[in-house]
């Protein structure tokens, strides 16, 4: 038998209590909540602390807690709290890069679907938009709002009756039934990982302390590729600044098969290089590669 540590929750720090709970309690379904301020300013953020609760009536739950560092809240509580209205959009693996660029902490008032590349639809019985690349979108009233404490790391919970359903007809089975391996969920772990429902473990950094530039920084032609993916543009939209040109041309330089790449004046092929240097997390060799013939990029 292993050997075993017990530990009192008073006894520990609450950024290592909130370790060992997220890294035991998982994998844990996301929300992807879009709410307005009471000026109508919108607001996109996610949450792992989720689940459905019933049927009948349809209750969604999830919990922006206080945050640790400086006990403050978060503007989806505040949004929630003003206008009782939430959309709850189910995050899959083709999104999950924008998702995790949305949780940046941007000014209020900023548009995360903006900053994430990710599309406001209208919704029909809600304010707040939806967010039309999510596979299943929740139209929800928020019926209760219950605080679990005042101190960093207390739970809100947003209890949240969903009033309409939106689902894409590509994730749907002959039957109408949604399909568990077309829908390609993903889930939250410890740390850095994730849980791809069909496939398993993958890694996702987390957001810089610093804010990334946002998808709708990146130069048109990167941002309109027909080639890399809203993941790709969502790592490389998490980069503080971009690379000089000194930089660039260094990189170049010091790279031989770089330079190969860059001399067949191809540009899905410096495409094709530049999602290799993402699969593998390298996002600076990938925006220095993109950025070294951006002319041939369309």
């Amino acid at each position: 038998m292993s050997k075993t540590i017990s530990i009192l929750p008073n006894e520990v720090s609450t950024p290592k209590l909130h370790g060992y709970l997220l890294g035991a309690v998982g994998p844990r379904p996301i929300a992807f909540a879009s709410t307005l301020n009471a000026k109508g300013k919108p607001n996109l953020s996610p949450f792992s602390f989720f689940n459905v609760f019933s049927a009948n009536p349809p209750i969604l739950i999830f919990s922006p807690a206080r945050r640790v560092r400086d006990n403050t809240t978060k503007h989806t509580l505040a949004n929630v709290l003003e206008t009782k209205e939430v959309v709850i959009n189910i995050v899959n693996y083709a999104i999950v890069q924008q998702m995790s660029l949305s949780s940046t902490e941007y000014a209020e008032g900023e548009n995360e679907f903006k900053k994430a590349g990710l599309t406001m639809v209208k919704s029909d019985l809600v304010k707040p938009f939806r967010v039309g690349e999510a596979p299943v979108q929740f139209e929800c009233k928020v019926t209760k709002v219950e605080a679990l404490g005042d101190q960093g790391g207390a739970g809100n919970l947003i209890f949240s009756e969903v009033v309409k359903i939106h689902l894409h007809t590509d994730i749907l089975d002959a039957n109408g039934s949604i399909d568990q391996h077309k829908i390609d969920l993903v889930a939250r772990m410890g740390g850095n990982w994730y849980s791809r429902a069909n496939q398993g473990l993958f890694e996702v950094e987390k957001p810089l302390a610093t804010l990334g530039i946002g998808i709708d920084k990146i130069p048109l032609p990167i941002r309109s590729s027909c080639i890399l993916s809203g993941n790709d543009l969502g790592m490389l939209g998490n980069i503080e600044k971009l690379p000089t040109a000194g930089e660039v041309d260094a990189f170049v330089s010091s790279d031989m098969s770089v330079r190969t790449t860059l001399s067949t004046n191809d540009g899905a092929q410096i495409q094709l290089k530049a999602k290799e240097y993402l699969a593998n997390h390298n996002v600076l060799a990938a925006w220095k590669l993109l950025l070294a013939r951006i002319d041939l990029i369309e």
